[in-house]
């Protein structure tokens, strides 16, 4: 920085601004040489430099690429096997349904025979004790009715009238004695 504010003050002595053409003075030939090493020398490096910035840009574009296309990959497997599931979900969520339907209907036939069997049973039990009933009535009646008769006849008939109903009765029988 100091060569150049020498360049530009010793142009004009007076503070002006111009330039100082001597060679010399202005050490303009080691200028020269060194940015021509620098161009010379740089470049190269620069230009390794560079193109090894390149190779690893590429290899990292085409890494990034090749992760997109499996992301893409798996993503769209998972679809599809979201796409199954959900089918397959539901499937079994109408046989499900399809199932509870056929068991309902299953077990309301199931409920409805066994009240037509209860009710069957009940009205056969009923009819029983009714038949047990009535057979047990007939007989307390036919007791009642037999001693009734027996203390009738003790009072009412005496010993010819016992005897002539006992002839009277064997005579219809067909036998007589």
């Amino acid at each position: 920085m100091g060569s150049f504010l020498f360049l530009a003050t010793e142009a004009h002595g007076e503070g002006g601004f111009g330039l100082n053409l001597d060679i010399w003075e202005t050490n303009l030939i080691n200028l020269s040489i060194l940015i021509g090493a620098l161009v010379y020398f740089g470049s190269k490096l620069v230009g390794k430099t560079m193109s090894e910035r390149h190779s690893r840009i590429a290899e990292a574009i085409q890494e990034a690429e090749g992760k997109q296309r499996q992301a893409a990959e798996a993503l769209a497997d998972q679809q599809q096997k979201l796409a199954q599931a959900q089918a397959e979900a539901e499937r079994i969520r109408k046989a499900a349904e399809e199932s509870a339907k056929a068991a309902k209907e299953a077990i309301i036939a199931q409920g409805e025979q066994d009240i037509k069997r209860l009710k069957e049973a009940a009205v056969q039990d009923l009819n029983t004790e009714r038949e047990r009933a009535l057979a047990e009535l007939r007989q307390r009646v036919a007791a009642m009715a037999m001693t009734r008769v027996e203390e009738q006849l003790k009072s009412q008939l005496d010993e010819a009238a016992q005897q002539t109903l006992i002839d009277r009765s064997i005579g219809m029988l067909g036998g007589r004695s």
